[in-house]
């Protein structure tokens, strides 16, 4: 079994961590310092908003760049907006972090997935935040920053680093989600065909530890309400036994979009020798 960490961007991370510029320390408080930005913002706090932002912050908006003061003064209003009527989103989520740092400079991005309820059924829509802070005094503060909504090709790279936190946690609830219910896998240890059901015992009863893991050759291709993964998959660890794990395999994933979401059809590895 295997699965992907996917994307140019997650390399070229991996790549800054290995240089030691940034810490899991220091990622720990910069995701912290953005989680907190997200809830002063939900909440409109203007005095909160005031300390996050330098004074310099610029905001190069579609509509025109915005300072310090104007967006500040736009997220006031959109949180007045959201408590005096119905939310276009009943929730916001920021997963999937990817930060870099220097001593005095840093950029997070992330993912963030709005849930909204729609004829009856829960709807999700998908947009990507870049924002770029400088230590001022000791502190951190955002200097810019940037985004827009996810294509279908930037939500399957999303699902693709998805699939791999789940597959290393042994989250079986991501695959009950995320899997089709005419999900076909074939395996790239035994050959074998696995369906759901199939997939999710195999999960439950793995007894391999991954230690480390990494995806190369990233590409992606939709057309229309179909897509198509590819890349190489290289994961370490250990088996039952203790014995070492080292594996690349050469992959492809096929999605389907139903009910306005991907969902996995397919999956296909084969080990490079």
């Amino acid at each position: 079994m295997r699965r992907i960490l996917a994307t140019a961007l997650l390399i070229l991370s991996a790549t800054t961590v290995a240089l030691g510029q940034c810490s899991e320390a220091d990622k720990q408080k910069l995701m912290a310092l953005d989680k907190a930005w997200g809830e002063v913002g939900q909440r409109g706090d203007r005095a909160a908003l005031q300390n996050i932002y330098a004074d310099d912050y610029i905001n190069p908006a579609p509509t025109g760049t915005l300072n310090k003061t104007e967006t500040i003064d736009n997220a006031v209003r959109d949180a007045e907006r959201r408590k005096a009527g119905p939310q276009s989103a009943d929730s916001v989520a920021h997963d999937l972090y990817v930060i870099t740092c220097t001593p005095n400079t840093a950029t997070i991005t992330h993912r963030n997935v709005m849930t909204a309820k729609a004829d009856g059924r829960e709807q999700h829509y998908y947009t990507r935040s870049a924002h770029f802070l400088e230590k001022r005094g000791g502190e951190w503060k955002v200097v810019s920053d940037a985004g827009g909504p996810l294509n279908d090709a930037g939500q399957l790279l999303y699902l693709e680093m998805e699939w791999a936190d789940a597959d290393q946690k042994g989250d079986l609830a991501w695959f009950e989600r995320n899997l089709a219910e005419n999900y076909s896998g074939i395996s790239s240890r035994t050959g074998k065909l696995n369906t759901k059901a199939d997939e999710i015992a195999d999960i439950k009863t793995r007894k391999d530890v991954f230690t480390s893991v990494a995806a190369s050759d990233m590409q992606v291709r939709v057309e229309g309400d179909t897509g198509v993964v590819t890349g190489v998959y290289h994961m370490k660890g250990r088996d039952e036994k203790g014995q070492p794990v080292d594996r690349r395999i050469r992959y492809t994933d096929v999605y389907v979009k139903r009910d306005g979401r991907w969902m996995v059809l397919a999956s296909q590895g084969t080990p490079i020798q």
